[in-house]
């Protein structure tokens, strides 16, 4: 697990380096352009118009103030390690990997051909999750057919539990975001508040601006993070379920001619089978 979250975070480095770029590259245009702005817009209603052209990167990305921007970066990186884990914990819980193929095509040729010793040893070089339920059963045939369905699931249970803990990731992560986004949000307010009492009650709308909009942006990207994040964690894990319950029915399938009397049912089946038919008399 650790080695999959160390290559999502350099999956997304680039990504968070080009932002962090963007960001310092925006403000220092912004910086530079508002000198030129002030004369040019006079007195009158023309002094909005310089920064037009990133009021939408501001309103999403940017704060007025160093804690509300610090804050929105860190939603911003959760949100985008909450999709990095999304596409990770995707590509490892899918049938081709837990169940490869070319896994149970050989153990069925193995348990059919009755060669028993070499499918123990077949399982226990298969790290598929079933190599390693199969391994489990086989290697309790001596105890009986009871013996190697309670393998099964046993084994299921603890390798679908370990997988089912895994994902927890994400909810602690879809926890934790929006809690952070609320902790923008009071901080926010306070802002706005503090502005108000700085000017004696009656502040002028641009002043309350900054703290306003620090609360909703953080609130905003603490629903980012939080929102994919639960229900990526809800659907993942339903996945396992169903994928850890058709991986025990075919391995029960497997062992199921090590069922008491199915030697027998299969001997009778053949003779009936290969016996020739016997002429009516005439």
């Amino acid at each position: 697990m650790r080695a999959g979250i160390l290559r999502a975070w350099w999956a997304i480095a680039p990504v968070l380096i080009g932002a962090m770029a963007w960001t310092s590259t925006v403000l220092a245009q912004d910086e530079a352009a508002a000198p030129a702005a002030a004369p040019a817009g006079g007195g009158g209603g023309g002094g909005g118009g310089g920064s037009a052209s990133t009021s939408a990167f501001q309103m999403f990305f940017l704060s007025d103030n160093i804690l509300g921007l610090i804050i929105t970066w860190v939603l911003i990186i959760m949100s985008v390690c909450t999709m990095a884990l999304v596409i990770k914990y995707y590509m490892e819980n899918r049938l081709l990997t837990l169940m490869p193929p070319e896994s149970v095509a050989a153990m069925e040729e193995l348990l059919a051909e009755r060669r028993f010793r070499e499918a123990i040893e077949r399982a226990a070089a298969d790290d598929s999750t079933f190599g390693q339920i199969l391994h489990a059963s086989l290697s309790e045939a001596a105890n009986g057919y009871a013996s190697m369905q309670r393998a099964i699931e046993d084994t299921a249970d603890i390798l679908g539990a370990k997988r089912v803990r895994s994902v927890e990731v994400l909810n602690v992560l879809g926890a934790v975001g929006p809690m952070i986004g609320l902790f923008g949000t009071v901080y926010g307010m306070i802002v706005a508040f503090q502005t108000i009492v700085e000017v004696g009650g009656q502040p002028d709308p641009a002043e309350l601006a900054g703290g306003i909009s620090t609360a909703l942006v953080t609130t905003f990207w603490g629903l980012i993070v939080g929102i994919p994040a639960v229900a990526a964690a809800a659907l993942v894990r339903n996945k396992i379920e169903d994928l850890m319950i058709e991986i025990v029915i075919q391995c029960e399938a497997m062992i199921s001619q090590f069922q008491p009397g199915a030697k027998k049912k299969a001997a009778a089946s053949s003779g009936s089978a290969g016996a020739a038919p016997r002429p009516r008399p005439a």
